[in-house]
């Protein structure tokens, strides 16, 4: 992918009408020739960019009374062990909690307790601690340094369609920095593909209201 045909596609997008508020470009990145019934060809991987994506993710960390000055110094909501039961019995309450926040982190060793009081609802939106994303953490890790790791990290899932979608940056932000997040996760959507570039058709990139225009 060539960085001149990047910055040639932002600016086009660019080019749309503008609306009243700050809207996120999207990469649109449309595959072929895969078997979604094999699990091996889907793909389902978070990918760290070099620069933040637009709206800032939200975090909630589930952790241990050991953590909880740790982490109420680096995320966005604390919720301490011995609150999980109330959770597991409000199913509004935790049904809010994962509409509110993007990222869940959990203290590893409590998992068990973890998956019981939230588990049901959190899973079912895909929000459970993910260690793919170094969301289960063991209690002497460092969370600011995570936390600021998952504002530069984006979750690239096939879904049962041939095709993958990711926040990649917002309008405003420098075309170098938006160059870059889109070069960088085609990049590793590629190398996860089971035939690379082979597997792709086309590669899109839009404003949240604009319409898509073609990476060529």
């Amino acid at each position: 992918m060539e960085k001149a045909k990047v910055l040639e596609a932002i600016r086009k997008a660019k080019e749309a009408k503008k609306r009243n508020f700050k809207q996120t470009f999207d990469i649109i990145v449309k595959l072929k020739d895969l078997d979604l019934k094999k699990p091996e060809q889907n793909l389902d991987f978070f990918a760290l960019l070099h620069y933040p994506i637009g709206r800032k993710a939200k975090v909630c960390a589930l952790v241990g009374a050991e953590m909880r000055d740790a982490a109420t110094q680096a995320v966005d909501k604390v919720i301490i062990q011995d609150e999980f039961a109330r959770y597991g019995q409000d199913k509004k309450a935790t049904k809010k909690l994962a509409e509110e926040y993007d990222y869940f982190i959990a203290q590893a060793n409590i998992m068990p307790a973890i998956a019981t009081h939230f588990g049901k609802i959190l899973g079912v939106r895909g929000k459970m601690p993910n260690p793919k994303a170094g969301c289960v953490v063991s209690p002497n890790a460092n969370l600011k340094q995570l936390y600021e790791k998952l504002q530069k990290t984006v979750r690239v899932k096939t879904r049962n369609s041939q095709m993958v979608q990711a926040r990649i940056g917002y309008e405003d932000q420098p075309e170098e920095e938006i160059a870059d997040n889109i070069i960088t996760l085609h990049t590793q959507i590629v190398n996860h593909l089971v035939n690379h570039e082979n597997n792709i058709s086309k590669t899109l990139l839009k404003l949240t209201m604009g319409a898509p225009v073609e990476i060529k």
